[in-house]
């Protein structure tokens, strides 16, 4: 058995600066060992633990999907030492990934229903990774009608600009775009994420809604889903921000009698009421 506390190894072998910012890169990553790269089985949700020699580890969602394979692909925000270290980093530097971790979006429950997905920001990641593995043309059929909901501040903080150019294009995912406040060079939608879930208006029959963004952003957009009569049960989300050791170790993820890191981070709103409330 893998020791969990040990990485594999891996090579940058594309960088993607996502946004205008450039604070914000898809990094993606070849494994070095055939034997790791068949003994990482994950499903969209999951994360993992990226680690820099020398300078740390940072849990970070899984954004490429388990239907891309040969590859993984994580989409990291600069933001502490590990994070910077890894923004420095060009093709063809060698790192650790350990995982994958925590649960998944809840596949096997999606399947037979309509899905609408709900993302905010740098958070739209392991988002990505489950509308991709829904679009496959190996597991399109077992989901219903997909709606994508997707908003950031200003157009230049849109995250995956090409791919989602490609979806636009499908006739089997409705997808809308939106962002606060436009530029000169904006042809698209302007409005907050809460305001365009209400505009859209998906219908709750038989569909389940995954939703993953800031906690502004969320706050104000559950009452929507209520409002269009999503039950909690119904209405799914993640902790991820609250990952640590990622083993249930070190017990910096527990919310009340759960691990985050081992119990989640993939919660329903149901499950996230028997809580405390201190996530």
């Amino acid at each position: 058995m893998q020791n969990p506390y040990i990485p594999v190894p891996v090579e940058v072998v594309k960088i993607i600066t996502e946004v205008d910012t450039k604070d914000i890169k898809t990094f993606r990553f070849a494994f070095l060992r055939k034997e790791d790269e068949a003994a990482f089985e994950y499903l969209p949700g999951q994360f993992a633990e990226l680690s820099i020699f020398g300078k740390g580890e940072s849990p970070i969602g899984i954004a490429s999907s388990p239907t891309q394979p040969g590859y993984l692909e994580f989409t990291v925000q600069k933001a502490g030492v590990v994070t910077a270290a890894l923004h420095e980093m060009e093709v063809g530097a060698v790192m650790g990934v350990r995982g994958p971790l925590g649960n998944s979006w809840p596949i096997d429950y999606l399947a037979g229903k309509n899905i609408v997905i709900v993302g905010g920001g740098f958070a739209f990641t392991t988002l990505r990774s489950l509308v991709n593995y829904m679009l496959d043309e190996r597991n399109r059929s077992r989901f219903g009608k997909i709606t994508v909901i997707y908003g950031a501040r200003t157009p230049g903080l849109l995250i995956y600009k090409d791919e989602l150019a490609e979806w636009a294009k499908r006739d089997d995912l409705a997808l809308h775009v939106t962002v606060d406040k436009g530029d000169e060079t904006w042809k698209g939608r302007e409005g907050f994420v809460p305001t365009v879930c209400k505009e859209v208006a998906p219908s709750s029959e038989n569909a389940v809604t995954v939703i993953c963004g800031p906690p502004i952003m969320i706050r104000f957009t559950l009452p929507v889903f209520f409002e269009l009569g999503f039950s909690k049960e119904n209405i799914i989300t993640s902790l991820e921000m609250r990952m640590k050791c990622g083993i249930g170790k070190c017990g910096r993820c527990n919310v009340g009698e759960k691990y985050v890191c081992k119990d989640g981070p993939v919660f329903s709103l149901a499950e996230l009421d028997k809580l405390t409330k201190e996530y």
